[in-house]
């Protein structure tokens, strides 16, 4: 995984008690459009996109690249995470840092499978990049993110306009084995 390091790509599919974290297959094709059009998914996000344009551009086996998982539910999926260097941030705090992002669809908000899914996202990165910090950014206004953030042990760095809103960046510093 060329964007986090030497990391081999695609792990095997990492099983929590209620999901599975794995790689997009083609079947998942309706459900990246679905969360890629969604006016609630995206409303800390800049919008929504078209569904027709997405329909259009988005490829037979979407979301296909390292560092992207799918959240799978009982053999369909409900959302993604995304874990990717942050080359570009317009943070220097956050700048070279793991980055985790993650999106649901709004039928499985509230179940506690973003935090389920995203620690154990966190837990694979901790196994194969051992000491790597990750940093997550997002609204302060988005406050389901921001509780999300502390469960999953971020802690605020700094907050930041951008986008045309207050933005929040946290860091998730790595376990050491005193810890």
């Amino acid at each position: 995984m060329t964007e986090l390091g030497p990391v081999a790509w695609p792990p095997n599919p990492i099983k929590t008690e209620r999901l599975v974290l794995r790689e997009p297959e083609a079947r998942d094709r309706a459900a990246f459009i679905e969360l890629h059009a969604s006016p609630e998914v995206h409303t800390y996000l800049g919008g929504p996109r078209p569904r027709d344009v997405l329909e259009r551009e988005m490829p037979e086996l979407p979301g296909r690249q390292p560092g992207s998982f799918v959240v799978d539910l009982d053999g369909a999926m409900i959302g993604q995470i995304l874990l990717r260097r942050a080359t570009g941030h317009r943070r220097p705090a956050a700048a070279g840092k793991a980055d985790l992002g993650y999106l649901f669809l709004p039928g499985a908000w509230g179940f506690g499978y973003a935090a389920e899914a995203c620690a154990a996202a966190l837990g694979w990165l901790a196994s194969a990049l051992p000491g790597e910090p990750v940093v997550l950014t997002t609204q302060t206004a988005n406050v389901g993110s921001m509780r999300l953030a502390a469960k999953l042990g971020f802690t605020e760095v700094e907050r930041f306009e951008a986008w045309g809103a207050e933005q929040w960046l946290g860091v998730r510093s790595p376990l050491t084995p005193s810890d």
